[in-house]
């Protein structure tokens, strides 16, 4: 039997058992693995148990697309930070809100299913206080199938009303701020320095707490700060340029970005990013 795997398969004990122990169990004779795991307690252990059990194991097939399919799990093992996407919608002026307040529509009602849909996929969506004080937004997926991801928000002088959203236990959510730490309810306070290391802290913690990924649907003053600071990986810019605003508040500026692809959907013009 050959045996085809994406990643390396494990030689440790974890939470399972060792993944090549019960392949030579089995007899398989051949093994073909798309990438080497990076994580330390396996990076080539896997491999070299069964080229000593006599498997014949075949790496790197198709190593780019297996690399792209674990981006979440690498980065978590060897930059000890979750996997960072940022999103945006902006209208054809570049603008991503008003001055007053008011909620601007910029995107779709399919354009919106996708996003819940991204947020399936992610371990946690992170906002900050202005986001939350004048959306409200419930960070919740309702539009498609899968799981909701951890809430996660900025709230450093503790200034949101328990009435948000974000506040009725639904689904757990972490409130990173200045003046408290420990748990209330279904939601965890999570106390950071106010200083130039903000996104940097906020990492840390959601690493030590295991959360591979984030999407980050701040508003731009949050988004910019972390492409500033260098924290993310990926970018996903939506322009409705049916909508011009003339006078708003300008959507954030990538830096050290590399555009992957477009599509459209309906008046949603949608660019993809990579850091580089």
């Amino acid at each position: 039997a050959v045996l085809y795997v994406l990643l390396e398969p494990c030689a440790h004990h974890g939470k399972t058992p060792p993944c090549a122990d019960l392949i030579i169990r089995h007899n398989i004779r051949k093994v073909i693995i798309g990438c080497r795991d990076p994580f330390v307690e396996v990076n080539g252990k896997g491999i070299e148990k069964l080229l000593a059990a006599g498997i014949v194991t075949e790496t790197g097939v198709l190593e780019a697309v297996c690399k792209d399919l674990n981006k979440r799990f690498f980065t978590f093992h060897t930059q000890h930070r979750p996997y960072i996407i940022l999103k945006w919608a902006q209208t054809g002026d570049g603008k991503i809100g008003n001055y007053d307040n008011n909620r601007l529509h910029i995107t779709g009602s399919t354009t919106n299913r996708l996003v819940h849909k991204w947020r399936s996929e992610e371990a946690a969506i992170l906002i900050g206080t202005n986001t939350a004080e004048m959306d409200n937004p419930q960070l919740t997926n309702r539009l498609w199938t899968g799981p909701s991801p951890t809430r996660v928000v900025v709230d450093m002088d503790l200034r949101l009303p328990p009435s948000l959203h974000i506040f009725d236990g639904r689904t757990p959510s972490i409130i990173f701020n200045t003046k408290m730490h420990g748990q209330q309810n279904n939601n965890l306070y999570y106390q950071i320095m106010r200083d130039n290391s903000v996104a940097h802290q906020i990492m840390h913690a959601l690493y030590q707490l295991k959360i591979l990924s984030v999407l980050i649907e701040g508003g731009a003053q949050l988004l910019q700060s972390f492409i500033e600071d260098g924290y993310w990986d990926e970018a996903r810019v939506i322009t409705n340029h049916s909508i011009i605003l003339h006078n708003g508040i300008s959507a954030p500026a990538l830096s050290n970005e590399k555009f992957i692809k477009e599509e459209l959907i309906e008046n949603d013009l949608l660019r993809y990013y990579v850091r580089t």
